[in-house]
């Protein structure tokens, strides 16, 4: 199977890659659905992370958000692990990759990848209502809110209770639809529109590489599960 997977990506000439917290876990970044993710655990106050991270509770309580946005979301010290920096050889090899990811951390690019697709954002980012981008390093507390040069400034992530960017919705789609090869990494696929991309796709060389198993594993010829890291590390010497 190995030899297969490697085979596939190694001949491939557009490969879209979709990606998941099950990838950034493996960086030390926790997840957000799992048994003993955030979205299980309860802040001070009783609120739940979920709630939290809305846009009504952004709008009513701008202390306590920026509160967990800095204490939860961001993470400084994480570094690209094996898996992200994976991507970036697969490009370096020729290949047209198209990462399309459903994380907000901002690893794929640290690892190099250059086509990134963030459905939900990076929280490394904010944004002004005009939509100019700036790092968040950049970005002053004044008060309960944060500015820029003097412009209001919002973390540049989905909240709940908010579309997601149709723009990258459709971008995914045509990117999916001209891909010869789909590799699948550390997602539940639970999640939508992330999980739906999956229909998108008409060729037969798709991999899954997941630990736990997925209610959507029969869609895929190639099912890897495990470690993304040590999967990755495996498949690079076929390659």
């Amino acid at each position: 199977m190995y030899k297969t997977a490697a085979k596939w990506l190694a001949e491939a000439k557009k490969t879209v890659v979709i990606t998941g917290a099950g990838i950034s876990t493996e960086s030390g970044i926790p997840d957000f659905r799992s048994g003993n993710g955030l979205y299980n655990q309860k802040m001070k106050g009783h609120h739940s992370f979920e709630e939290v991270l809305s846009r009504t509770f952004f709008n009513e309580q701008p202390e306590l958000f920026y509160q967990f946005y800095l204490e939860h979301l961001l993470h400084p010290n994480a570094e690209p692990n094996p898996g992200h920096y994976f991507l970036e050889e697969m490009e370096q090899s020729g290949t047209e990759v198209t990462v399309i990811t459903q994380n907000i951390d901002g690893l794929h690019q640290r690892a190099g990848s250059r086509r990134i697709i963030e459905l939900h954002g990076n929280a490394g980012r904010v944004r002004t209502q005009q939509g100019h981008m700036y790092d968040i390093k950049e970005a002053v507390k004044k008060k309960a809110s944060w500015e820029v040069a003097g412009k209001w400034v919002r973390p540049d992530i989905v909240l709940y209770g908010e579309m997601l960017d149709p723009l990258k919705i459709e971008e995914s789609i045509e990117a999916v639809k001209a891909a010869d090869t789909l590799l699948v990494m550390g997602t539940s696929l639970n999640v939508y529109p992330a999980a739906g991309l999956l229909y998108e796709y008409t060729g037969s060389r798709s991999v899954l590489v997941n630990k736990e198993p997925t209610r959507l594993d029969r869609r895929f010829a190639l099912s890897f599960p495990e470690d993304i890291s040590s999967w990755a590390l495996k498949i690079r010497k076929w390659i």
